[in-house]
């Protein structure tokens, strides 16, 4: 690997490449819904969200309506199996916030999931609002030399204004309390972006680039902005008062962040997938195949790649 951590000729560091490097072989997810909810929510996810997020919270449709941990693994496990003949498993606990709880409970359900399987990974899913220092020790004792551990860290966006605006429930210094508290216990963290937030423009954006970059995170997710049919943001979308970026508005915000960023930062997710029949709006955009092809090609022609305009 090169100092752009870039190959097959991707011009940044693709999450495909950084599994076959680390494992020596294709890494499946295993993505679930062990129950919990969020400080939004409250205990029965009944109460309103973030105004981005509907009922599923970002529940993986393939889990269907499986509810016992054990299916939805052992279901997985079984189908990855059978259709591409997998042999590496990373265990993912994605649904609203997975560390909303204390950390005697979060230590049995961890432990129950990770026993149904070797798993090469532990990736948790969770708010800045549901870190602590007990949480961040637990989570750190599952390290080991056979498995490692990822925190997904959800900003969403580095101004308290959009915060607020899309009724996140945090603030930028609670992520900022969050992160070093997560990296003081040495875990590797992928911080959640969306671009297109209401009320954003491409200044904003570069803005919560810049921040992020300045704290050389392991990984990154960036979604553009999805409306779902049951959130929030839906009827504020009706009314007009929204709009949502297209496929060519958010490649040129993804180019100009990629360059932004360092480049040994994990590239993990550069669009969202949302079900199309939850999905209210953009109802054109390019299948991640095609967006993922099309910046590349981009990308290479510009001679731009990922750290490009990194500023150490």
């Amino acid at each position: 690997m090169n100092d752009k951590q870039t190959s097959d000729d991707w011009p940044f560091y693709i999450y495909s490449n950084y599994l076959k490097k680390k494992y020596g072989c294709t890494v499946y997810r295993v993505a679930v819904d062990a129950g919990f909810s969020c400080p939004n929510r409250g205990p029965d996810r009944d109460a309103p969200g973030c105004t981005y997020c509907d009922e599923c919270g970002s529940r993986a449709p393939y889990v269907g309506d499986k509810t016992a941990l054990y299916d939805q693994i052992t279901g997985a496990l079984s189908f990855l199996r059978q259709r591409y003949q997998a042999q590496g498993f990373i265990l993912y606990f994605q649904a609203f916030s997975n560390t909303f709880a204390p950390a005697r409970k979060l230590r049995s359900i961890y432990d129950y999931g990770l026993s149904l399987a070797a798993f090469k990974e532990l990736i948790v899913s969770t708010r800045p609002d549901c870190v602590d220092a007990d949480i961040a020790a637990l989570l750190a004792s599952y390290k080991n030399q056979k498995r490692d551990v990822w925190v997904e860290l959800g900003l969403q966006s580095a101004h308290n204004s959009t915060l607020n605006r899309i009724n996140r429930g945090h603030t930028v210094e609670d992520f900022l309390t969050a992160y070093k508290l997560l990296r003081h216990y040495d875990l590797k963290i992928a911080v959640h972006l969306i671009f297109g937030l209401p009320g954003e423009t491409e200044t904003e954006i570069t803005e919560t680039i810049k921040l992020v970059a300045s704290l050389k995170p392991a990984g990154i997710k960036i979604h553009n902005l999805h409306i779902p049919y049951n959130s929030m943001l839906f009827n504020q979308y009706l009314c007009g008062e929204i709009t949502v970026p297209g496929s060519e508005r958010h490649l040129e915000y993804v180019i100009k962040a990629l360059g932004l960023l360092p480049p040994s930062t994990v590239i993990m997710r550069l669009t969202c997938d949302t079900p199309s029949s939850r999905l209210a709006a953009p109802k054109n955009f390019m299948v991640k195949q095609q967006f993922y092809a099309l910046l590349k090609s981009e990308m290479l022609k510009r001679n731009l790649y990922q750290g490009s305009a990194y500023n150490n």
